[in-house]
Parts: C-alpha cells; sequence; structure tokens
C-alpha cells in the first residue's frame, strides 16, 4: 500500500512480493480485506489490553497511539470499501465494546441494537476523520475531543424529551 493504492493491489501482486504461491495465500485469507484484518488483529490485538470486557476508555487509550504511529497505513486502510473491509472489521471489533459500555451506563433494556450501531458508526466514522484528516492530532488530543463530544451531547440532549 505504499507503492500503489489498494484497490490496484492484486493477490498476485501480494503472492510475488511475498514469494508465495496464490494457493498458499488462499489457504491463509480469503481476499486481500482478510490480510488487512489480519495485519491490524495481529499488530494491535497483540498489544492491547488482555481484559475480557475492556472499558471503552481503556480501549481508546491502547488503539490511538496504535493508529498514530501507524497512520500511514491506516491512512489507506480505513478508506477502504468493499466486502471485509477494514473499516467494516474494525467496526466489528468496537460493537461489542461499545454496547458493554454503554449497557453499563443505561441498562441492557434501555438502548436499542439501532442507537448501538449508530454510536458505533459515529466512533469508526471519527476515526477515520482523525486519521485522514487530522492526522497532526495527537492520541490525547483526540481522546479528549471525543469525551468533549461526549459530554456536549449529554449535556445538550440529555434533558429533552421525546419531541425532538
Amino acid at each position: 500500500m505504499e507503492e500503489k493504492a489498494f484497490e490496484k493491489i492484486s493477490v498476485k501482486d501480494i503472492c510475488e512480493k511475498c514469494t508465495m504461491n496464490r494457493k498458499s495465500f488462499y489457504y491463509h485469507f480469503k481476499d486481500k480485506y482478510d490480510l488487512v484484518n489480519w495485519i491490524f488483529d495481529t499488530e494491535f490485538l497483540s498489544i492491547a489490553h488482555k481484559t475480557p470486557d475492556p472499558d471503552i476508555w481503556d480501549f481508546l487509550n491502547d488503539i490511538c497511539p496504535f493508529f498514530y504511529e501507524n497512520r500511514d497505513f491506516y491512512q489507506k486502510a480505513l478508506c477502504i470499501k468493499g466486502q471485509n473491509s477494514f473499516p467494516d472489521h474494525f467496526r466489528d471489533l468496537l460493537f461489542p465494546i461499545i454496547a458493554n459500555r454503554i449497557h453499563a451506563v443505561f441498562g441492557k433494556k434501555e438502548v436499542l441494537d439501532f442507537q448501538l450501531t449508530f454510536i458505533t458508526d459515529a466512533v469508526v466514522m471519527a476515526f477515520q476523520r482523525w486519521i485522514v484528516d487530522y492526522d497532526e492530532m495527537t492520541p490525547e488530543d483526540f481522546i479528549h475531543q471525543i469525551k468533549l463530544s461526549i459530554r456536549y451531547i449529554t449535556i445538550q440532549y440529555g434533558d429533552m424529551d421525546e419531541t425532538l
């Protein structure tokens, strides 16, 4: 991805670069999208907190420096579209972490799947905007901005009734 756009990279290109045959590639990966997701899983998840139910703030404190240090790769990975794309994979990883935190605050019956999906999508998009558009913003500043945004929404709209 340093040399060409992801869309223009073929499995053949990957195999040639790694001196492996296509059969070996497909033995390990479904497609090139799966390879990108595997890179994230092996690199990030190996350094992340090893708690069974990570708190969202612990997770952000782990993941933000990782994305920032590897932003050249993730600027491209977060813009990949299509089946098994990295943004979809990242969303799938975030969803249960966000759901656990939201359920702990509001209770399981108070929050619908729609709201959890909405919040998870917002977080994924915030990461994409940060890494792609605001790549000079430090991880600490990004986390601070996320907390400010949540606080603002809670204060602004926390008391609103159903007539919004």
